[in-house]
């Protein structure tokens, strides 16, 4: 049985700790090779942001993509910033 200390266990507080700590290790070691592929990425002359932007796009599920773009052509529209069309005569 776990050492009580204070009500705690103490056993499984030392691993969750020491867990967590593996993990945020670990995080650093990923985070760093995210950042070697994006070096790699602009190196090859890919834009860094754009591929953010997709990234981020991706992980949207289809109907919150919409609501974006729908949201975000709203706007630009409100400001002028995209073209008008016309609308052909029948």
């Amino acid at each position: 049985m776990a050492k009580k200390a204070g009500g705690l266990a103490v056993d499984q507080l030392k691993s969750i700790i020491a867990r967590v700590e593996k993990l945020e290790e670990e995080k650093v070691g990923i985070s760093a090779d995210i950042r070697d592929v994006f070096a790699e990425a602009k190196g090859n002359g890919f834009d860094v942001k754009a591929i953010r932007s997709i990234l981020k796009i991706r992980k949207m599920d289809a109907s919150e993509r919409e609501e974006q773009e729908t949201i975000l052509d709203t706007y630009l529209h409100a400001l002028g910033m995209l073209p008008e069309y016309e609308e052909e005569a029948a």
